[in-house]
């Protein structure tokens, strides 16, 4: 996900220097990120893929193969002159400015395809879209839902998800065939930029830290200074914790969090936020991930473990991601969750 983010934001960037006018005063980062053209897709079904089953991970490099085809034929254009690269932006950007004679040290299109690169890239997109949607499919029916009626919260992520790579190929198919070259593709990076606001706000929306009343100033020994709860009060409060962890099983919820848990028992965020910090010596979420890694290990030491992936197993007890199980499970034992299954 950080090199999808990676390359939407190099995208992006050349797509402001072009719109400002700005890359004629560094020429030559003239077309510094048409390689991500045939990254962008690969990369998103790669990380579908690793939320939704095991796959294969000595031939996922396969899928950068036309990445670095496209990288390697792009030196043809990146080694040209200044004046090649002026008025190739010129035409591609359908300015109104003066020529400049000048020639390429060689041909900057030896094969004659770049003019096929747009058609190439939303093939790529329809494609990989396509094998995304397979996914979702296979993974709903495994769970005897469907795509559109389902309780999985990773299964309706990534279909929420797919809804807007299908938007952005919509708007990409639109503006390639309105518009001549890259005139138009402001409309794809203002669609990218409310994907990502959208991103934002929903992580907000669902993280605790808002629910925290210090600041980033307060160093960790003086967070609770002013707080009012006595020792009886923090053991209350701790029972409460623990009843509903063990009795409730409160973290078996994917949708668990610090403010579910503190208004399950009727008390402030910041309160079950100090006794656990204070009282166990952990955070919220290493308290998460304590009880979910002992489910997962009574678990695995079934039969029905034995049976099922690791990914139905990090379902089971609350976690919706299956990298973030490895990690949680191997920072608590030492060990993955196939190795303590095999050991």
């Amino acid at each position: 996900m950080g090199l999808f983010l990676l390359a939407i934001g190099l995208s992006m960037m050349e797509g402001w220097l072009n719109y400002t006018n700005i890359v004629f005063k560094v020429l030559w980062l003239t077309n510094f990120s048409e390689p991500t053209n045939f990254i962008i897709a690969p990369l998103i079904f790669l990380f579908v893929a690793s939320q939704f089953k095991d796959f294969n991970k000595r031939n996922y490099w396969l899928h950068f193969i036309p990445f670095v085809l496209w990288l390697g034929y792009c030196f043809f254009f990146f080694i040209q002159s200044n004046e090649m690269k002026y008025s190739s932006t010129i035409e591609v950007m359908q300015l109104d400015y003066p020529r400049v004679k000048g020639t390429g040290k060689i041909f900057d299109d030896p094969l004659n395809i770049r003019p096929f690169i747009n058609i190439a890239t939303g093939i790529s997109f329809v494609i990989y879209n396509m094998l995304i949607l397979r996914l979702i499919f296979i993974k709903s029916k495994s769970l005897g839902q469907t795509i559109f009626n389902t309780s999985n919260q990773t299964l309706k992520t990534i279909r929420n998800s797919l809804y807007h790579f299908v938007i952005i190929i919509i708007i990409f198919i639109v503006v390639k065939l309105v518009f001549k070259n890259d005139v138009g593709d402001y409309f794809i990076y203002l669609y990218v930029t409310f994907m990502v606001f959208l991103t934002v706000a929903q992580i907000m929306n669902k993280s605790d830290y808002f629910n925290e009343v210090s600041t980033f100033l307060e160093v960790p020994s003086l967070k609770y200074k002013k707080s009012s709860l006595d020792d009886e009060e923090k053991n209350v409060i701790l029972n409460n914790i623990v009843s509903k962890m063990e009795n409730d099983r409160f973290f078996l919820k994917s949708t668990a969090s610090l403010s579910g848990l503190a208004k399950s028992i009727n008390e402030s965020p910041h309160h079950v936020s100090q006794v656990i910090n204070e009282n166990l010596g952990q955070s919220f979420f290493e308290l998460m991930a304590t009880y979910r890694v002992r489910e997962a290990q009574a678990i695995l030491n079934t039969e029905l473990g034995k049976k099922i992936t690791i990914e139905e197993v990090a379902e089971r007890v609350g976690y919706n991601s299956k990298s973030a199980f490895n990690t949680a499970f191997k920072k608590i034992t030492s060990q993955t969750p196939s190795m303590f299954r095999n050991s």
